[in-house]
């Protein structure tokens, strides 16, 4: 396998999944597990103490707090679903799957908080979610695992740049399995960071063992669990089948009401569409047309951008100097880490370093009360919508008070500057608003 280095110096490896070398994914590029030494770990000391410190009581205060994660909930079956998206259900909510035992996918991907993280503890810090092991965090937020059945496999278009792919940094392409769905459900099962199952054959032979292991070969065949990289990918499958059902990616909300009627919306709230599609300049990226494959309005367009995010000081992977030996100096590079690690010239690279993937805005305000914290960002740095909205309208304004983005380099200047007032931004947010899924599909 071979090595390259980031600018950050922080060794990465190539894609090889069978040279047993560890690889590294956590919602994001790969990283090294080896030991840059005693000079950089003696330089990044004493910010990962004080990170620490801090780090401490939120843990402690979210071990006591009530999480809105449903991994135990009794599963039922909608009467529209198919073999294989109850099979994907069950595989999305089998705690069996991580190493310890206990860790579901639906941990760090629940409902109620529209599919995305659903400890508000975790959200109001790091916003990195702690894996099957006791102590070991990833490094971003957790992504919505609704609405992304439509992404596209990555690739590099003439004119809207890099788009598709799966996860912040599309290292889950889909060139493999020809969805990238799929091949994202796959990633954190074997991710020490996650669900830390040793090997995708450990996985397999635990779904060999479950419940619904017949369900299993009724889907896939009777011989479906004879060769183990076949299985994993069935495993995958099912996930993704499940993930694009109207159970989790319904298209019923208020909005889409109102596409079907035009009507629902108050004063302030189509106020707030209208910014949205103009002076705010959202819809740039989060389209609020109907896809041309899908009919659907899916409020991503797939690409990536640079937004001039800070850095989360509360992150808790800055802590992790076995994964992370660059400790608080680590600089996550996104889309362009990714592309480096996956052997693309520095002509390539280069210009996407610090870009992230543009996510749906479906269920952004998704919570099981009003008062429960959801963090936006690929780091999970604002805490509220009514936070990040301001932040895009006032970036770059003098005295606004933001600090420097993590990674200033191809920073978009489409916002941070939008001459929005108080006013608007609120009608914006109320807007955003609508996009919640209704309860029922």
């Amino acid at each position: 396998m071979s090595t390259m280095t980031t600018k950050d110096v922080t060794q990465i490896y190539d894609n090889d999944w069978g040279t047993g070398q560890p690889m590294v994914f956590s919602h994001g590029w790969p990283l090294s597990v080896h030991s840059r030494g005693d000079q950089k770990l003696r330089k990044t000391v004493l910010p990962v103490i004080a990170i620490a410190l801090c780090l401490l009581l939120l843990i402690a205060l979210s071990a006591c707090s009530d999480s809105t994660s449903d991994a135990r909930v009794p599963l039922d079956r909608p009467a529209s679903f198919t073999d294989k998206q109850w099979l994907g259900k069950q595989l999305f909510f089998d705690t069996n799957l991580s190493e310890p035992t206990g860790q579901a996918c639906v941990a760090c991907h629940a409902s109620q908080v529209g599919w995305t993280g659903p400890d508000a503890v975790t959200n109001l810090g790091g916003a990195a979610y702690e894996g099957a092991v006791k102590g070991r965090f990833g490094n971003r937020k957790p992504p919505s695992s609704a609405y992304g059945g439509d992404s596209p496999i990555l690739h590099l278009d003439a004119t809207d740049g890099w788009t598709g792919g799966m996860t912040w940094d599309g290292h889950a392409p889909g060139l493999t399995l020809g969805d990238p769905l799929a091949e994202q459900a796959l990633q954190p099962f074997v991710n020490p960071l996650e669900q830390n199952n040793a090997s995708a054959g450990v996985v397999v032979d635990k779904v060999k063992q479950s419940t619904y292991a017949n369900l299993f070969m009724q889907v896939w065949g009777t011989h479906a669990f004879d060769d183990t990289v076949t299985a994993y990918q069935m495993i995958g499958r099912s996930i993704a089948d499940y993930e694009r059902s109207a159970e989790v990616s319904p298209y019923n909300s208020r909005f889409d009401t109102y596409l079907g009627t035009g009507n629902g919306l108050t004063a302030q709230e189509t106020l707030g569409l209208s910014l949205f599609n103009g002076k705010a300049k959202c819809a740039s990226c989060h389209t609020s047309t109907a896809d041309p494959a899908s009919g659907k309005v899916l409020f991503t367009d797939f690409t990536y951008t640079n937004n001039g995010v800070p850095k989360n000081p509360m992150n808790p992977f800055y802590l992790e100097l076995a994964f992370n030996p660059l400790g608080a100096s680590w600089i996550d590079l996104g889309l362009g880490g990714y592309l480096k690690s996956d052997g693309k010239a520095a002509s390539v690279y280069e210009p996407e370093l610090g870009k992230f993937k543009v996510p749906t805005l479906r269920n952004v305000d998704t919570r099981p009360s009003a008062g429960f914290v959801k963090a936006y960002g690929h780091n999970g740095y604002f805490k509220s919508l009514e936070e990040i909205v301001h932040f895009y309208n006032t970036r770059d304004v003098s005295g606004a008070g933001w600090p420097a983005p993590e990674y200033a380099a191809n920073m978009t200047s489409e916002v941070g500057n939008l001459g929005l007032t108080p006013a608007e931004e609120a009608a914006i947010v109320a807007f955003l608003k609508t996009l919640n899924d209704t309860k029922a599909p």
